[in-house]
């Protein structure tokens, strides 16, 4: 029979707490990784790694985690949007309703 490891990790006063790094390896989590937690009816619980659904653009988490990265790296760069910015964008697209969910049009695909 395999060998179990055990590992302690302790809550924060927010319930937060650090994946430790033997759990980290074995399930090859990354920085922004998801973590799924599995309740079983005896008070187990399975903690596993969580495989991105079919709606997750991996582009667009990239993107995210850079931009996450970036303004953590340089919190000074952060500047707030100007109002005319913010006028001339409502004054380009003020009335346009647009339905996330309609499907795509063929020549836009």
């Amino acid at each position: 029979m395999a060998a179990t490891l055990e590992v302690e990790s302790t809550l924060t006063d927010r319930y937060q707490t650090t994946v430790p790094e033997a759990v980290r390896r074995v399930l090859e989590l990354g920085k922004r990784d998801k973590i799924r937690y599995t309740l079983r009816q005896n008070g187990e619980v399975v903690l596993t790694r969580a495989t991105p659904t079919e709606g997750d653009d991996p582009v667009l988490g990239q993107f995210l985690d850079f931009l996450a990265r970036d303004i953590a790296s340089h919190p000074e760069r952060l500047r707030a949007v100007d109002t005319g910015l913010v006028n001339r964008i409502q004054s380009l697209v003020g009335g346009v309703e647009v339905d996330l969910d309609a499907a795509l049009l063929e020549d836009d695909e």
